[in-house]
């Protein structure tokens, strides 16, 4: 995968629209600049035009004042030009052949023109006047006119500003977000140690001082770290249980094996077989009870399960309970909702937890355990599922041990690992395994809380 740097991103992400306004801004800008130049050496046309008007009468058409010349000399930057002639067409003074328009009109108002003189691009005014002049009266006509590039160039200074502007202002934004990037950066650079010195057996919270932004991260990664503690403590303690809960069967399997080998006879060795098959199915069944039970601790039931039909499945878990003990006398009765009770979960795991519960009436319910009363109800944010057996039951001070790895309430057949699997399955889809008492037998109850929007426990009626 292609690594982008967080600055570069950060560059393009703040820099993109702050160079299309930039660029809005500086046609914005040339535009009015443009306009206002217009406006400015217009009025400057203008103004010579009516100081011209205001000499030649005075004068009588032989010379302008040394103000009006300075004016006409360096109006906006540039040099004015000029031409004054009588209403009978005679010269009266300026600069000969003015530009002329294309439409000649005897409106005193103010006349605005672009035209060309002596090849270069001008703008021209031509101002009409009702004067009188050495005996002569009438409307003069006054033509003043400026090369349009000092407009041009007037216009050129002032964008070029104002880009100047923009562009140091877009590289001042670009250098404080590439150095800026660094120095906001070097929390996560601490929080970055601070994850590099976490080891498999060192996995502790991490409490650093990091900003608000990168608070929510951190507490993911926390609640990482701990669900990984508890899974690498929940495999330490599986090799240990493993361990320990095996040595005793494959080594009775093997001191079987080794008097099946040294059997005198082919009688002995036969009757020494079928007990080594029967220790070998012991070793097996436990097996099979350790792994259930690691299973259970180290599932995610939220983010791998599906939605069941709660009552379909506990009716599957019966048919297997049954042909499994086709041999018992035990009688099982069922009651359900008449609508579909669905619930989010992992359809093996639930199977294999209800399946022990029933299996454990058989094993420590004692000789006379005969039936098995199982009822599903829905009761307003849960599940509600009640196994009851007709057996020697279970103490009120042994509920707890029940529950616990490797220990039995009752002393019989098992790996103790029946009930503990079960509550540790429900556990993992948000319920809970309760040993209730009971006058006779055991009572177990079982709850799966109900949330649909947050842990996406669904529990719908489908009315």
């Amino acid at each position: 995968m292609k690594t982008q740097s967080l600055r570069a991103r950060l560059i393009v992400i703040i820099l993109t629209p702050l160079l299309l306004i930039s660029t809005a801004a500086a046609v914005w800008q040339f535009r009015n600049a443009t306009v206002r130049a217009v406006d400015i050496f217009d009025r400057g046309l203008l103004s010579a035009a009516l100081a011209i008007s205001r000499d030649v009468a005075l004068s009588g058409g032989d010379a302008l004042s040394p103000a009006t010349r300075r004016l006409i000399s360096g109006t906006s930057g540039g040099e004015l030009f000029y031409h004054v002639f009588a209403p009978d067409g005679v010269f009266v003074t300026g600069y000969a052949t003015p530009p002329t328009p294309t439409t000649v009109s005897n409106d005193p108002e103010p006349l605005y023109f672009n035209a060309i003189y002596q090849g270069r691009d001008v703008r021209v005014l031509r101002f009409l006047d009702a004067t009188n002049i050495d005996g002569v009266s009438g409307l003069f006509t006054i033509s003043v006119w400026q090369d349009i590039q000092v407009r041009n160039a007037f216009v050129r200074d002032v964008a070029t500003r104002a880009i100047s502007v923009i562009v140091l202002l877009l590289l001042s934004v670009g250098l404080v977000v590439w150095f800026g990037v660094g120095l906001g950066l070097r929390p996560l650079l601490d929080l970055q140690e601070a994850i590099a010195r976490r080891t498999p057996s060192e996995l502790e919270p991490i409490r650093r001082n990091v900003p608000v932004e990168a608070q929510g991260i951190v507490s993911t990664l926390n609640a990482l770290l701990d669900r990984v503690s508890r899974r690498i403590s929940s495999k330490d303690e599986f090799i240990s249980n493993a361990a320990h809960q095996l040595r005793n069967p494959i080594a009775g399997v093997l001191a079987l094996a080794e008097a099946v080998e040294t059997a005198p006879t082919s009688k002995a060795a036969k009757s020494r077989s079928s007990e080594l098959v029967a220790a070998a199915r012991e070793a097996t069944h436990l097996t099979n009870q350790l792994l259930s039970f690691e299973r259970a601790n180290g599932s995610d039931v939220m983010r791998t399960g599906a939605e069941l039909d709660f009552g379909q499945l506990i009716q599957g878990v019966i048919d297997r309970f049954k042909r499994q003990h086709a041999d018992s006398a035990i009688s099982i009765s069922y009651k359900a909702p008449q609508s579909p009770v669905r619930i989010w979960g992992d359809e093996v795991m639930l199977q294999e937890a209800l399946l022990n519960l029933m299996t454990n009436s058989v094993v420590h319910g004692g000789p006379d355990v005969s039936m098995i009363d199982i009822l599903l109800e829905r009761a307003d944010a849960e599940a509600r599922l009640s196994i009851k057996d007709n057996g020697i039951g279970i103490a009120p001070e042994d509920h707890i041990r029940a529950i616990s790895r490797f220990s039995q309430a009752n002393s019989g057949a098992g790996s103790g690992l029946g009930l503990p699997i079960a509550a540790r399955a429900l556990e993992n889809h948000r319920g809970s395994l309760t040993i209730e008492e009971s006058a006779t037998g055991v009572s177990l109850l079982i709850r799966i809380a109900l949330d649909g929007n947050e842990d996406k426990m669904i529990l719908d009626d489908a009315q």
